[in-house]
């Protein structure tokens, strides 16, 4: 249930996001929340992340289904108890179905997070994305070291 959950508020709150913006700016504009360091700015993503391969949706969308596919299919094997590991799928899952849905509804993504020090804008599905990676690596990292530490005391 948490990685449904975690999707569907996910896939939400990056839609509100999206919508909030796209009624609210024109493209292109941008708005000083904290002068130098973040604005909002209403950007269309034709690519990637760092607008990398744009034009190729069709490779995006492909790789959006399969990682909703994998999601979907992790859910169930994944035990209930690994909470963590839950949760990050799901906002690994709910990240990628927000950018699918701009890909296939209007072809690029919506992107509106501007952080100064950073060249590149991003949004709330990008981030979920990250953190759910991040989130999965340190999953599997603890994982590893109790199986790590299982087995030495195996052999002490």
């Amino acid at each position: 249930m948490l990685v449904w959950l975690t999707i569907i508020g996910v896939w939400s709150i990056d839609r509100i996001f999206k919508v909030l913006v796209q009624t609210n700016f024109i493209l292109g504009e941008s708005l000083k929340v904290i002068p130098k360091v973040f604005h909002l700015t209403y950007v269309l993503n034709p690519g990637a992340a760092f607008g990398l391969m744009a034009g190729q949706t069709w490779i995006f969308v492909v790789t959006a289904v399969l990682v909703v596919g994998g999601v979907i299919y992790g859910q169930f094997r994944i035990p209930h108890k690994e909470r963590v590991t839950r949760l990050a799928i799901g906002m690994i899952g709910g990240g990628a179905l927000g950018n699918l849905y701009d890909r296939l509804v209007i072809g690029r993504v919506v992107d509106y997070l501007d952080f100064q020090i950073w060249p590149y804008v991003f949004n709330f599905a990008d981030s979920m994305i990250v953190i759910g990676v991040g989130l999965l690596m340190l999953a599997i990292y603890r994982e590893e070291k109790n199986q790590g530490e299982s087995a030495t005391d195996v052999l002490d």
